[in-house]
């Protein structure tokens, strides 16, 4: 694992990805409010990464994950389902693509995913890769006649449908974290507090520190021209609701318009 000692020297590095990256630890703001329709379901976001010009700069400057494999994108590795439903949307996706259209086309279920385990105990399923420390087997090559990136992704837009109702849980969310708990309060009473923040490198736990290059901390993917809580609108909307990613986007708005008082910092560069 990499020590917090040789993080700090790869950003020192001009000439390493890493040194375009901030520091994990920084001022932000967060907003709590009730859903509107949804009195026990209490939403707190994460302003200072909501507000910021993140966005996905796969193919058009994004480093990748592992060094030396840009071209992958995050796609370096197979795709954990979040439960069987989400492995049931992805399977009726899957029976859309074509060897037209998947470069790596596979028949089958099991030849397009596998058994796994997150924790090293609990076992869980997930996308296949290509082989052995390949990524995964839904990336198109970008020279791919049918369409470089997510096969899955490619699909959802030749169907005219958003990519998060092809692609995995974990795929569309991505970068952004929902935590939800059932919360007691003083007076006993319940809430389901949804947090949304960014999913920085620690997201992906001690491991996460070992990836030569990830976004979320990157000048050179703030680059967007207009801020996350809108480019990003359809998947907080799949996250929180409908009424509540309206008020979401009402109190972003706001706060734009007073001004942040704990912009983030890779936007700011």
């Amino acid at each position: 694992m990499t020590s917090q000692v040789e993080l700090h020297v790869l950003v020192d590095d001009p000439s390493d990805p890493r040194s375009r990256e901030v520091e994990l630890d920084f001022p932000r703001e967060w907003i709590e409010f009730i859903d509107p329709a949804d009195e026990r379901h209490l939403v707190r976001a994460d302003l200072t990464w909501l507000l910021s010009r993140w966005t996905c700069v796969f193919g058009k400057g994004c480093h990748g994950i592992i060094a030396g494999r840009a071209s992958d994108g995050c796609c370096s590795h197979g795709a954990f389902f979040t439960d069987g439903d989400d492995e049931k949307r992805v399977r009726a996706a899957v029976k859309r693509l074509t060897p037209q259209t998947w470069q790596h086309f596979r028949r089958g279920v099991k030849n397009w995913t596998a058994d796994d385990t997150i924790d090293g105990k609990n076992p869980a399923r997930r996308t296949a890769t290509r082989d052995v420390d390949a990524p995964c087997v839904f990336l198109n090559d970008a020279d791919f006649p049918g369409g470089g990136g997510c096969a899955l992704h490619g699909q959802a837009l030749r169907d005219g449908v958003h990519p998060l109702e092809y692609k995995p849980d974990v795929c569309w969310q991505l970068p952004i974290r929902r935590e939800q708990d059932w919360t007691k309060r003083p007076d006993n009473t319940k809430v389901l507090v949804s947090t949304l923040t960014e999913f920085d490198r620690r997201g992906w736990g001690a491991g996460g520190h070992d990836l030569d290059w990830w976004c979320t901390s990157s000048t050179d993917a703030h680059v967007g021209t207009e801020p996350m809580y809108v480019s990003y609108g359809p998947e907080l909307t799949a996250l929180i609701g409908a009424p509540a990613y309206a008020k979401l986007a009402e109190l972003c708005g706001a706060r734009l318009r007073q001004g942040q008082v704990a912009p983030h910092p890779a936007s700011e560069s």
